[in-house]
């Protein structure tokens, strides 16, 4: 069944969250504060969080658009905020749908199914280059029969790299992508990582296969 990650600072809640999709057949994880929401997200890989806008700390929105960056899951915004200036900004940091509370249990359910529905078909997410293979969705790495171990940015880039390949991308493109609009480090982070993804996924990484530097221009993937 579908893993869901609640993020909800209402103890109360949370718990009755809980035990009724437990009861629902899902697997469930929760949490009260966006940062463990965060960590929890990166390391469960849920399919979909249910996630309160005011949360203590990293608050709903900027979570959701962290994970809306890092990840495919569907995500179900919660608030005690109703106005279509709120909807809207749910929807535009990424939410796949927003829920006002108080709500029923059988419509928040309703309103899980059909976000689950609309997930990529997990063949979608299984992206290959020749013997390199990339699982979007469970985040592992394959070359041949051997599973490489990424770090999360590493990963990132390589899934950017890998959704787009046969493309060239400028480093400032893989920067917006990965560190985001706001970073504002070294160009060469970039090249760092690409040296780093290099040892890992390439048998020789001073004659790359795979990941290849297109010089006055970026790096593509082939």
């Amino acid at each position: 069944m579908p893993k869901v990650l609640i993020v909800e600072d209402e103890k109360v809640l949370l718990d009755l969250l809980t035990r009724h999709l437990q009861n629902e057949g899902y697997t469930v994880i929760g949490t009260t504060n966006g940062e463990e929401g965060l960590e929890l997200a990166r390391n469960e890989q849920p399919d979909l969080c249910i996630l309160d806008v005011m949360l203590p700390g990293l608050d709903g929105l900027s979570l959701c658009r962290i994970l809306r960056r890092e990840s495919n899951m569907a995500i179900i915004l919660l608030t005690a905020r109703a106005g279509e200036i709120d909807r809207v900004i749910g929807l535009d940091s990424g939410a796949d749908d927003y829920v006002v509370k108080p709500f029923s249990l059988p419509e928040l359910t309703a309103r899980i199914r059909a976000a689950l529905r609309r997930l990529p078909r997990r063949s979608e997410n299984i992206l290959r280059a020749g013997d390199l293979q990339v699982d979007l969705l469970a985040r592992r790495v394959f070359v041949g029969d051997r599973e490489v171990r990424l770090s999360h940015k590493e990963f990132e880039l390589l899934a950017v790299l890998m959704r787009n390949k046969g493309a060239v991308l400028s480093r400032e493109f893989l920067i917006s992508q990965v560190w985001g609009y706001d970073f504002d480090g070294d160009m060469r982070t970039v090249d760092v990582h690409i040296r780093w993804l290099r040892e890992k996924i390439e048998r020789d990484p001073s004659k790359p296969v795979h990941l290849q530097t297109v010089r006055g221009v970026g790096y593509r993937i082939d």
